[in-house]
């Protein structure tokens, strides 16, 4: 067994990914689907759990990762709980291959669980429409500036000065419907039209039901390792080349301008630090609660130039056959949306660099498997970024 060291030469590989059950799961305790997650990952990673001596975890308990690592009967060295929203689970990536490559740690376990549709059926809580009501955010909250307004703001701030259209949006949730139609786990994988996202419910202007994010259960798991236990896992590593974090403001007020998200730092960053750029990427993962997301942070992440998203998004580019491959299993607005998703675009990106995505697998033009791909998590409406850059 490999031990700790102060090297600082260590390459890091994701070992081991699964899901937890997803989808509408009606008798699962939150604790329960981490637990899944994190078996199914680290029978997926072939190791044995005596190896896990770090944990990174958020959104459960009061001390997470302190109640989860209980649970799950691990006793760890090493320890996360940063919570910047949907970004959490990149920006912690990043620092588990940090804290590995300095020898601080071995294998790094990041997991998640949310039973967060099951809760609101039950009656176990209600739907909330902000994050609280407590410092800077109390000058917002009164006048009834919900999480999805701002984020509607800023997708209408960008129609103004760019003239994205509402159709340009929409193609966003028809290719992550199309995309979900292939993965037995996505909770949607009906087809749907540009007609039928601007004919739903109005939501918050612009946003109609089909903008939006689906209410889900389900969990996931990562496990990183060093590079010296390569060797004795059960399938070939996927390796982080690089990242990237970046927080820009809590307030709407704060914000300098609403059509530039923190990714376009992070993003930065982390093809730096891989000493990659955006055109040698096979495969995109971003974090999608609404469409606009989407389509913002391609331009931020260097995929377009700004004000550029929309022509980009709606030629069908985000397709699994398409020029970028975007959220290949449906994203949160198709496949699941179980709270902080932003752990399930690294499980993706990994199955896709492995080849074992099923009807769902990409294939470069020549018919080899994507060898490079960027998983971008956000976090608030944008006030929080973290991007991880993934190669096989």
């Amino acid at each position: 067994m490999a031990t700790a060291t102060r090297s600082t030469s260590r390459k890091v590989a994701v070992v081991g990914v699964a899901l937890s059950d997803c989808g509408r799961v009606d008798e699962a305790t939150p604790y329960a689907l981490h637990a899944q997650a994190a078996r199914r990952a680290l029978a997926d990673s072939g190791l044995g759990r005596e190896v896990i001596d770090g944990i990174a975890s958020a959104g459960l308990g009061t001390l997470a990762p302190v109640e989860v690592a209980e649970y799950l009967g691990l006793k760890p060295r090493w320890v996360d709980s940063t919570s910047v929203g949907g970004a959490t689970w990149e920006v912690m990536a990043a620092h588990a291959a940090e804290a590995i490559a300095a020898g601080r740690a071995n294998t790094v376990l990041l997991v998640y669980g949310s039973t967060a549709r099951a809760d609101i059926k039950a009656k176990r809580r209600t739907s909330n429409l902000s994050f609280g009501a407590r410092g800077p955010l109390q000058f917002e909250v009164p006048y009834g500036h919900s999480l999805i307004a701002k984020y509607a703001m800023a997708a209408r701030r960008h129609m103004h000065e760019y003239g994205t259209t509402l159709e340009q949006l929409a193609s966003v949730a028809v290719q992550a419907r199309a995309n979900a139609a292939t993965n037995p786990d996505a909770m949607f994988r009906d087809p749907i039209t540009v007609d039928d996202v601007l004919s739903g419910p109005m939501i918050a202007d612009p946003f109609t039901k089909l903008h939006c994010c689906i209410r889900s259960d389900g969990g996931c798991a990562v496990l990183l390792a060093a590079e010296d236990y390569v060797p004795d896992c059960a399938s070939d590593p996927v390796w982080i080349l690089g990242a990237g974090e970046h927080v820009s403001h809590t307030t709407m007020s704060e914000w300098d301008d609403f059509t530039v998200s923190p990714a376009a730092v992070s993003g930065r960053l982390a093809f730096e630090r891989a000493g990659v750029r955006p055109a040698d990427i096979d495969i995109a993962q971003i974090y999608d609660a609404f469409t606009y997301m989407t389509m913002v942070t391609l331009e931020d992440l260097g995929f377009c130039a700004k004000g550029e998203g929309g022509a980009f998004v709606e030629k069908g580019r985000l397709l699994r056959d398409g020029e970028l491959p975007t959220n290949t299993d449906g994203g949160g607005l198709s496949a699941q949306h179980p709270g902080m998703r932003g752990l399930f675009l690294l499980v993706e990106a990994v199955r896709q660099l492995r080849g074992q995505a099923g009807d769902g697998q990409v294939h470069r033009p020549d018919g080899t498997l994507p060898e490079l791909a960027v998983a971008s998590g956000t976090g608030g409406w944008f006030c929080s970024s973290g991007t991880v850059v993934l190669g096989r």
